[in-house]
C-alpha cells in the first residue's frame, strides 16, 4: 500500500485497542487525550513530511525487499549515504517539532534485528532472518510505526537476570507451546507505545547460559492481549489540561513515555526472531546501541530550536547585542554542531554488514551519545542565563487576559520595545518548556539515560579504542624500540 499520510495515521491508531492507564485510571480515548495528543502529533509529523517534496530525499527510501518507495523510518540501511540521511532526517524532524518524534528506536530495532537474526541463522541454522524480512515486509508496506522495547525494570541491578529475586524483573520467557511462547516482564521508559501499531521487545543486557529464558526476542502489535500501559508523569504535563496555549510552551508537540507490562503474553512462532540464544544478546545490544546512539541527531534538531527561542529571547529583551549574549549564542551554536559532526562522523565511517545491512561506526557512535550527554545540558544552562528569572516567574495566560490583572502583565513585561508582553511571554515559557518542562524529558533526561547511560558509553569506548597502535605510534616517534 502507498505510505500513509498523517490523517490516516491518527485514523488508525484510532482502531487499536490499548490497555492505557493514566492517574489510576484507564483511558477511554488514547488519542484524544489532552496529554498524550501532542505526542501523537509528533509522530504524525513524521507521516506528514514524507509526502512533501521538498523533503522526500530525506524522509523516504527504497525498499530491498519489494523496490517500493516506503518511509525511511521502515528501512534497512543499504548504504553508508543512508545512514547519513538517517542523521540528516533526525535533524529536520527534532527542528520542526522540538520534542521526541517517537520512530528512531523501532527503526533502529528493525536494522539490528536484520543483523543479528542472519548472524544466528548462518552459525545455527535457524531461520530467523526469513522470520524477520516476512514481518519487515509487512510493516514496510503497512508504514507502521513501531516501538522498540529494550530497558527492562532490572529489580537488583547487581544481579544477572536468572538470580533476580523476582524473575519478572526482566522480561522472560515463562512457557513453550506448539504454536508459541507466552512471556510475563515489563519494559520501562517506553517513548512513543501508545503511539505505536507495534512493539519490538529485545533483550536488555548481554546474557549467559543460566539467563537463555530471558533471551528473548520478538514482535506484537500493541494492542495484543496482554499488554498494558501505565503512563509516565512528566514536569507540568498538567498544564495540557488548562484552558489556553501560552503556558504549554510548545503548542503543537510533545512527547511521553510509559511502563508497558507483559502479563502472560502470547507470541506466535512466526513473531519470535530470537529465543534463548544467549550468547547473540550482547551482539544484539552493543549494535543496537550503536545505531541508536547515532539517532540522537534528533537532538541537534531540538538544539536548533533552543537556540532561535534563546536569540529571540535576547532581541525582546532588547540585549542581543550585548558582547556577552553573542558569545553565549555563539557557545551554544558551537555545541550543538558539534554534536553534528558527531552524527554525520559515525554515519559516514558506516560500513556493510555480512547481510547487507549498513552499521555505523561503534567507537563514534558512542563518542557522540557521551557529547549528547553534556552538551544539551549546557545549551541549557546557557537558554536559561539569557532568558532571565522571568522565564520561570511569569504568571499564568489567564492572568494576562484577566480584565483585572492582564493591563499590570501588558505594562510590566514588555521591555521597552515593540514586542508585546504575549510574544515575551510565550517565547519564555518555549524555553522553560525545552529545559524544566514536558519537552526536557526528550532534550535533557533523554539525552543522558536514552540508549544507555554515560557510563555504559565510557566502557565501549575503552573496549573500541586501539590504546596498542596510539603506543606504537608514539614509541616510534621517540626512538623506542622494544623489539
Amino acid at each position: 500500500m502507498p505510505m500513509m499520510t498523517a490523517e490516516q495515521y491518527e485514523k488508525g491508531l484510532r482502531k487499536l485497542n490499548l490497555v492505557v492507564y493514566m492517574f489510576g485510571k484507564q483511558l477511554d480515548n488514547v488519542v484524544d487525550d489532552p496529554i498524550i495528543r501532542p505526542s501523537m502529533q509528533a509522530v504524525a509529523k513524521t507521516y506528514d513530511m514524507a509526502h512533501r517534496p521538498e523533503h522526500e530525499d530525506l524522509m523516504t527510501a527504497t525498499s530491498h525487499i519489494t523496490g517500493n518507495k516506503i518511509n525511511r523510518f521502515t528501512h534497512i540501511h543499504q548504504s553508508v549515504e543512508d545512514l547519513v540521511k538517517k542523521s540528516k532526517m533526525g535533524r529536520l524532524l527534532g527542528r520542526e517539532t522540538g520534542c521526541c518524534f517517537q520512530r528512531c528506536v523501532g527503526m533502529d530495532a528493525l536494522n539490528v534485528l536484520s543483523i543479528v537474526t542472519y548472524n544466528m541463522d548462518q552459525k545455527l541454522g535457524t531461520d530467523y532472518n526469513q522470520r524477520f524480512l516476512k514481518y519487515l515486509e509487512y510493516v514496510q508496506e503497512s508504514d507502521f510505526t513501531c516501538d522498540g522495547a529494550m530497558t527492562d525494570p532490572k529489580g537488583d541491578r547487581s544481579l544477572p537476570p536468572h538470580k533476580q529475586p523476582d524473575p519478572d524483573h526482566y522480561l522472560h520467557v515463562v512457557e513453550e507451546r506448539d504454536e508459541g511462547i507466552v512471556v510475563r516482564g515489563a519494559k520501562a521508559h517506553q517513548t512513543g507505545a501508545v503511539n505505536s501499531h507495534e512493539i519490538i521487545v529485545m533483550p536488555t543486557i548481554a546474557m549467559r547460559q543460566e539467563d537463555r529464558d530471558y533471551a528473548v526476542s520478538f514482535a506484537l502489535p500493541a494492542d495484543a492481549e496482554g499488554i498494558v500501559y501505565i503512563m509516565g508523569r512528566q514536569s507540568c504535563d498538567t498544564r495540557k489540561l488548562e484552558a489556553g496555549l501560552l503556558d504549554r510552551g510548545n503548542i503543537f508537540f510533545g512527547g511521553h513515555e510509559a511502563l508497558v507490562v507483559f502479563d502472560d503474553v502470547f507470541v506466535p512462532w512466526d513473531r519470535v526472531f530470537m529465543y534463548k540464544e544467549f550468547e547473540f544478546v550482547g551482539q544484539l545490544v552493543e549494535k543496537f546501541a550503536a545505531f541508536h546512539r547515532q539517532s540522537y541527531a534528533c537532538k541537534v534538531g531540538v538544539g536548533d530550536v533552543l537556540i532561535g527561542a534563546s536569540q529571540t529571547a535576547a532581541e525582546y529583551n532588547n540585549v542581543a547585542g550585548a558582547s556577552h549574549i553573542k558569545d553565549k549564542i555563539i557557545e551554544m551554536n558551537h555545541l550543538n554542531e558539534t554534536l553534528y559532526c558527531g552524527c554525520i562522523a559515525c554515519a559516514s565511517e558506516g560500513f556493510k554488514e555480512d547481510c547487507g545491512t549498513y552499521s555505523v561506526n561503534s567507537l563514534l557512535a558512542n563518542i557522540h551519545k557521551q557529547n549528547v550527554t553534556r552538551f544539551p545540558y549546557d545549551i541549557s544552562r546557557l537558554a536559561q542565563d539569557i532568558a532571565g528569572g522571568l522565564m520561570v516567574t511569569l504568571p499564568s495566560e489567564q492572568d494576562l487576559i484577566s480584565p483585572e490583572t492582564g493591563k499590570w502583565l501588558e505594562k510590566y513585561y514588555t521591555a521597552g520595545c515593540d514586542v508585546p508582553a504575549i510574544n515575551r511571554m510565550r517565547i519564555l515559557r518555549l524555553i522553560e518548556n525545552m529545559t524544566l518542562g514536558t519537552a526536557a524529558v526528550g532534550y535533557l533526561t533523554e539525552s543522558m539515560h536514552g540508549a544507555g547511560s554515560p557510563q555504559a558509553q565510557r566502557i565501549m569506548i575503552s573496549r573500541l579504542i586501539n590504546m596498542a597502535e596510539k603506543k606504537r605510534a608514539a614509541k616510534k616517534l621517540c626512538g623506542i624500540d622494544e623489539e
